[in-house]
């Protein structure tokens, strides 16, 4: 039977590191190529064994690892991070790290993470430029702005972006120096470009019919919208690589950072170790989306009751997730369940073919009249203070700190 090797390679941009050991961790080869895919295909075909591999996720592996993938019995990425922290050492080169990318393949100790599939990495570049390419277009409305401010011209802040009224307003300006004129006509090119841009690029992206119809079942969620559909479906890829809702809300960075010590534990804040571009898209999600699913709006209003309006907006953007999640692994449109009223309170019922969720009961905020806007505190009875008469519910009383008007808890009765 043939012996499997093991190799790491240590990827950089104009050269890769290779370390060829057996199960036992003796050396049979090391060497460095260069980072051509002709080179790297001609060694891979030289190799008389067959191999497994891994090399570190970087900007460089992803093409490096589509070229080595057919030749190799399993080829892997390292987390970056967590191969820092399993391989540290004071020393460091580039054939000590491929030494010990292939100690951690030949003892299965690496911590590999997820490849997407190359056609799904082309469409998520598509959409990462296209979000590079709103970003900048944005920065163009506000230098817009920013110069017709500082020269201190009137305009229309409604619209200021469209084509005609722009027209129209540079040649109503008085005053203004003709440089400003010509950065804001630049500016306007530029602007009108980025638009362009972004739209064909949204355009490419439609044009996949396995991701149209994904994008179309995640926008029956009510409050999802185009991008933030195809964000989900890009970032994630395959839903199924998490096995609960917290590794998805993990993932996309909606947890805070947690360490525990002894018998002490602390909580900081949200962690760094996340999906940035799922993170963004899901928070600005998160605050409009109450506005049009109940489900969700309830979730919000119960904690803002606690006081915290970006611990409310959290909130919400974790119920996202899981929400996205159960659509994405089902394939089916999203509905909600409701109650069925003829079977108890407690029976949901839903159509065939829908993804059902209980509907949250909805939050209503008790409030009492008061006579001032001090905070409702509860009154002890003053020493001395009558009791109340024989025969009378008990009732509590609350001071509003204000001009002395009192207010009763709902369905107590007063004295």
């Amino acid at each position: 039977m043939d012996a499997i090797h093991y190799i790491g390679f240590d990827v950089h941009k104009k050269s890769v590191s290779f370390c060829v050991k057996q199960s036992d961790g003796a050396v049979i080869a090391e060497g460095r190529l260069p980072a051509e895919r002709e080179d790297l295909r001609r060694w891979a075909a030289s190799q008389s064994e067959p191999w497994c591999g891994a090399m570190e996720a970087t900007l460089f592996s992803a093409w490096i690892y589509d070229t080595l993938k057919p030749y190799a019995l399993r080829l892997e990425m390292g987390h970056p991070a967590l191969m820092k922290a399993i391989g540290a050492s004071k020393k460091k080169s580039d054939r000590l790290d491929a030494r010990r990318i292939a100690d951690l393949v030949r003892c299965d100790l690496l911590p590999a993470c997820y490849v997407a599939p190359p056609a799904v990495r082309e469409l998520r570049r598509l959409l990462r430029y296209r979000n590079l390419v709103v970003q900048q277009s944005v920065r163009m409305q506000n230098k817009i702005a920013g110069l017709l401010m500082e020269c201190g011209a009137t305009y229309n802040k409604a619209r200021l972006h469209g084509s005609k009224y722009f027209q129209a307003l540079l040649g109503q300006i008085e005053e203004v120096p003709d440089s400003v004129k010509q950065m804001l006509r630049l500016s306007r090119g530029a602007l009108d470009m980025f638009q362009s841009v972004q739209r064909q690029l949204l355009k490419r992206l439609h044009e996949d019919a396995g991701l149209h119809a994904r994008v179309e079942r995640l926008c029956s969620i009510r409050g999802i919208g185009e991008v933030t559909a195809l964000t989900w479906a890009l970032e994630i890829a395959d839903p199924h690589r998490f096995g609960s809702i917290s590794q998805a809300v993990s993932y996309c960075g909606l947890t805070a950072a947690f360490r525990s010590s002894a018998d002490k534990q602390q909580r900081g804040p949200i962690s760094k170790q996340r999906n940035a571009h799922l993170q963004t898209v899901l928070i600005e999600a998160a605050k409009l989306a109450p506005r049009w699913n109940p489900e969700l709006a309830a979730v919000h209003a119960r904690e803002l009751e606690r006081g915290h309006r970006n611990r409310a907006t959290l909130a919400v953007a974790r119920k996202l997730v899981a929400y996205l999640l159960a659509v994405d692994k089902s394939g089916k449109p999203f509905l909600p369940q409701l109650p069925n009223n003829d079977q108890d309170n407690t029976a949901l019922s839903s159509p065939a073919g829908m993804v059902a969720f209980p509907t949250p009961p909805p939050v209503v905020a008790q409030t009492a009249e008061r006579s001032s806007r001090a905070r409702v505190r509860s009154a002890a009875p003053k020493p001395g203070a009558p009791l109340p008469a024989p025969g009378r519910s008990a009732q509590t009383t609350l001071a509003t700190g204000g001009s002395g008007g009192n207010a009763t808890l709902p369905g107590r009765a007063t004295s």
